[in-house]
């Protein structure tokens, strides 16, 4: 399965030939990886090599390093879970810059708002209607609920999301919306203003999404994400 590691990258030739072993399904997810003086053998290289390539496996979630008599490394394989994990500590840290994480957001959910539009069903209306109607009481019950408000905010995202029915946004935008409020501590502006805004917002996009005009619903939701990135940016100074 394995062959001799070129020389001139040894540990990142390692964990190419086990990660492709893993994405061609020559190594199957729960398997063990032969034992260490094996691999050693196969790939030719030494125990310090071998075991740090076995770590960056590990940390990218491909294998599991278990120690003990009956330990070894199990194959993982290749997950949302893991690339949810990864993302979630960068939004949560808040590693990622302004401007790249309103970039990114406007490239998925101008999407997610188009498909939602084309596929939302009576219920899924409903559902964002429902939602749309806490965040205006929680706006209307005045500061100590504003957070509140927020919250609702990211629900209907979420919602929006599970509308379009599409596997990957929705991974990502959960793990996105399960951790971003780090940054609307940290740089939204919590103003009647920014805040009245913010409803308007959600309005006209759950309108356009009522009226399945995907057109409208793509570019209302990019514009909303851009106009609070910006509100973010400015506060951030």
């Amino acid at each position: 399965m394995f062959k001799p590691a070129k020389q001139n990258r040894i540990y990142q030739d390692v964990v190419e030939q086990i990660q492709e072993a893993i994405l061609e399904g020559q190594l199957k997810v729960g398997e063990q990886l032969p034992p260490e003086r094996k691999l050693i053998e196969m790939f030719g290289v030494s125990r310090g090599t071998l075991r740090e390539a076995l770590r960056v496996l590990q940390q990218k979630g491909m294998i599991e390093i278990k120690t003990g008599v009956s330990g070894g490394s199990i194959i993982k394989g290749v997950t949302a879970e893991s690339f949810s994990e990864n993302l979630a500590l960068l939004i949560r840290y808040q590693k990622v810059s302004l401007q790249d994480l309103a970039d990114f957001r406007e490239g998925i959910e101008g999407t997610v708002a188009a498909l939602a539009a084309e596929r939302a069903t009576a219920e899924d209306i409903k559902t964002l209607t429902s939602l749309y109607d806490q965040s205006v009481a929680a706006f209307a019950a005045g500061p100590e609920q504003w957070d509140t408000a927020i919250r609702c905010d990211e629900q209907i995202h979420l919602a929006l999301a599970r509308i379009s029915g599409n596997s990957l946004f929705i991974t990502v935008l959960e793990t996105v919306y399960l951790n971003i409020h780090t940054y609307y501590e940290s740089y939204l502006p919590m103003s009647e203003s920014v805040l009245a805004e913010n409803i308007n917002d959600l309005k006209v996009i759950i309108e356009a999404v009522a009226a399945k005009d995907a057109t409208k619903a793509h570019d209302r939701a990019c514009h909303h994400i851009r106009k609070f990135a910006g509100f973010m940016d400015r506060k951030k100074g």
